[in-house]
């Protein structure tokens, strides 16, 4: 049996760290790949993308705004 402990859930609101617009995201996904890595699937409107845990923040970061 595998146990996963995700830090983020499907349905969390979060933002990536390194978007300067500090656009809200929402957890789509989860994927979890034999090593036990996971990668995140965030949705920005129409747009999705997968990030790796560390990039990703539940608070607004402002401070890389351009």
């Amino acid at each position: 049996m595998m146990v996963i402990e995700n830090t983020y859930d499907i349905g969390d609101m979060v933002y990536l760290k390194t978007d300067a617009d500090q656009r809200l995201r929402i957890v789509f996904s989860v994927k979890v790949f034999k090593s036990g890595e996971l990668m995140y699937e965030l949705v920005c409107g129409t747009i999705t993308s997968i990030h790796y845990e560390f990039e990703i923040s539940k608070e607004k970061d402002l401070t890389n705004a351009i």
